[in-house]
């Protein structure tokens, strides 16, 4: 199986996604488009519940977990 090796580490574009965000809600927020923060606010908690309610925790163990 061939291994992806990424130009930039996980943290790297973690931390470039953060940037983007703040960028992008400072900027609605200069400009006064409040209502459409509420959108995005909404839209991303129920994105955030949906990925929670998904997830398969019952075959999450100390077990598989080695770097504790």
């Amino acid at each position: 199986m061939a291994e992806n090796k990424s130009k930039y580490s996980r943290r790297a574009v973690a931390l470039f996604w953060l940037l983007l965000l703040i960028i992008v809600i400072g900027f609605l927020i200069y400009f006064e488009q409040i209502a459409f923060l509420y959108v995005l606010a909404t839209l991303g908690i129920v994105a955030l519940l949906l990925i929670v309610g998904f997830a398969d925790l019952e075959k999450i163990g100390r077990a598989d977990n080695q770097d504790v």
